[in-house]
């Protein structure tokens, strides 16, 4: 393993929900942004990530000054709290103007606003002291294949990713895969998909990606070797760690609450692959369960991030010489035992 390093944390305001479904109601009051941001820095999280109208409320209905303005202001406000942005992206699944697809869409009305509020994002990125920009390709698919091309699909996305790429040349675009919801199958559904179209822009060193548990779950993958794989690229530019129940619908359950084991892995993938020694941030995108109460909404978060810190414990003690001659012997049987063990303190 590398030397020790120290990791920085992070979270997004939509992490403090408020416990609506899709079959119900929600079960927790609104709260502001000052609000969410001063739980933050009360529990010593270092970065803040933001969808472009979490920095900049009804983005569609302001102007460039206003923009300008907006996030400049919220900017003076993480400064004063000690609090980075870690990244910026455009939440182009909300609206009516992307319900055929955001850069896919038919409508090529439709994909000029995608793009239009892409550049906006990338504007507000600057702004806030960022130049990771997250691409959560939410609506990019179908749920009919005859109602589109393939082929052109993916045309369309790096014609996309290149207007972005044009328009500031020093941010960066982390595309962040999922197989399914809300779409019935993504046309980027894993890392290889989301690392293999950066090849096809006019800058791929500018086109990395960002791995979530959950998603890599979703996808019958194991989230351990999709860090590995990106990182084998150079590509890992940031992290969402959370869990899930199956491949079911995303369920964002805190980390290692379904998969200690999984999780396990995850830490020593990010560990043997020095994460973080850029300045990447591992970020939580968990939810609290439906059920909590107000007094304990702050707890999926404090204990993903107390959780990740024991299993680095784990990861650093893990008798590594010990592994490697029971790789060597081919007795995985030993192997398998001693990594259950050593997780139940054995």
């Amino acid at each position: 393993m590398p030397k020790d390093h120290h990791y920085k944390f992070c979270f997004g305001p939509w992490n403090l929900s408020e416990g609506q479904d899709p079959y119900g109601p929600t079960t927790r009051p609104a709260q502001t942004f000052d609000w969410k941001l001063a739980q933050l820095k009360k529990l010593g999280f270092d970065a803040m990530m933001f969808h472009d109208d979490d920095a900049v409320p009804d983005i569609d209905g302001r102007n460039d000054a206003q923009i300008r303005k907006e996030a400049r202001d919220l900017k003076r406000k993480l400064d004063d709290a000690g609090i980075a942005a870690e990244m910026c992206a455009p939440r182009l699944w909300f609206s009516p103007m992307t319900i055929d697809g955001a850069y896919t869409s038919n409508d090529p009305k439709c994909r000029k606003y995608a793009i239009e509020r892409s550049l906006r994002s990338i504007d507000i990125a600057r702004h806030l002291g960022t130049d990771l920009i997250v691409l959560w390709l939410a609506r990019e698919g179908t749920y009919l294949r005859e109602s589109k091309n393939g082929r052109r699909s993916v045309e369309l996305i790096v014609e996309a990713l290149d207007k972005m790429l044009a328009h500031d040349p020093q941010i960066r675009l982390a595309i962040e895969p999922k197989p399914n919801e809300p779409m019935d199958h993504a046309y980027l559904p894993t890392i290889g998909h989301a690392l293999a179209i950066g090849q096809l822009t006019r800058d791929p060193k500018r086109v990395g990606c960002l791995i979530e548990s959950a998603h890599a779950i979703l996808a019958g993958l194991d989230p351990a070797d999709e860090i590995d794989f990106a990182m084998a690229f150079g590509k890992l530019w940031s992290l969402h760690l959370n869990d899930q129940n199956g491949l079911k619908f995303d369920q964002d359950k805190p980390f290692g609450s379904a998969n200690l084991r999984v999780a396990f892995n995850q830490v020593r993938a990010l560990e043997r692959n020095g994460y973080g020694k850029k300045g990447e941030f591992v970020c939580f995108d968990v939810h609290p369960f439906r059920t909590t109460k107000v007094e304990h909404w702050l707890a999926h978060l404090e204990n993903s991030r107390r959780t990740f810190l024991l299993l680095l414990e784990k990861s650093r003690s893990f008798d590594e010489r010990k592994a490697q001659e029971l790789i060597a012997d081919r007795n995985y049987a030993a192997l398998d035992q001693m990594a259950l063990e050593h997780l139940m303190g054995k």
